[in-house]
């Protein structure tokens, strides 16, 4: 019972920390940064790509030993599409990563990252993307636990 409690707890608290990193992100993210921002942008996205790693395990765990049953969520489609979204929004989250992880190199001389106007509009419409898709998955999350497209494909 413990265990269900704590996977569940760290799954909550994943997905929380998925949100608040892709804000600062978003809120920081400028074509014209400063070296802290820059940091600012690169700690935010490995708390990031930490938390969606966390959310991901801890969503397994829940799927194979703590749910209803794997049947329960593999038969649902709703199932499958928080799945295919999370997958997306991971696959296009890829772009910004490998974009920050190029000013490494930089900042630790002290150069600030020069975006231009163009890949700083990119990265700001894909975070804005991350934020709707992942506020979109607890929608799909409640729809499920609830039995919802239990019956949509019989």
């Amino acid at each position: 019972m413990w265990d269900s409690a704590i996977v569940a707890y760290i799954h909550y608290l994943s997905f929380g920390l998925v949100l608040a990193s892709l804000i600062v992100e978003r809120q920081t993210m400028k074509s014209e940064l400063t070296i802290r921002q820059g940091w600012v942008i690169l700690i935010a996205d490995g708390i990031y790509g930490t938390a969606a790693t966390a959310l991901l395990a801890t969503g397994v765990l829940r799927l194979l030993y703590f749910g209803k049953g794997t049947e329960f969520y593999t038969e649902n489609p709703v199932f499958w599409a928080k799945v295919i979204l999370f997958f997306t929004i991971a696959g296009i989250s890829l772009y910004p990563t490998i974009s920050y992880l190029m000013w490494i190199g930089k900042l630790r001389q002290n150069i600030a990252p020069k975006l231009t106007p163009f890949r700083t509009n990119l990265i700001n419409w894909i975070i804005n993307i991350e934020l709707v898709g992942f506020s979109a998955i607890p929608l799909l999350a409640s729809m499920m636990a609830r039995g919802i497209g239990l019956n949509w494909l019989s």
